[in-house]
C-alpha cells in the first residue's frame, strides 16, 4: 500500500493550523513564512478546477461591485 498526499492539501492543513493559533504578536519572519506558504498554496491550486471556480466566483463578485458603482 502506497500513501500519497497532495502538496496543496498539506499546505491547506498548515494554513488552517496557523490560523487557529492564539493571537499574539508575531515576528517578521513568522509573518513572511505565512505569506510564502499561502502564496505557494495559491500557485498550486490555480490550475485546478477548484482554483478556476474560486477565480470565477471572485471575478463575478468584483464585476457585480463594479456594476453597482456605475448604475444610475
Amino acid at each position: 500500500m502506497v500513501l500519497t498526499i497532495d502538496l496543496a492539501v498539506l499546505l491547506a492543513v498548515i494554513i488552517f493550523l496557523l490560523w487557529r493559533r492564539a493571537v499574539k504578536p508575531r515576528t517578521r519572519l513568522d509573518t513572511g513564512m505565512t505569506m510564502a506558504v499561502v502564496l505557494v498554496f495559491g500557485v498550486l491550486i490555480a490550475p485546478t478546477a477548484f482554483g478556476h471556480g474560486i477565480m470565477n466566483a471572485v471575478g463575478n463578485v468584483a464585476q457585480g461591485i463594479s456594476n453597482v458603482g456605475t448604475s444610475p
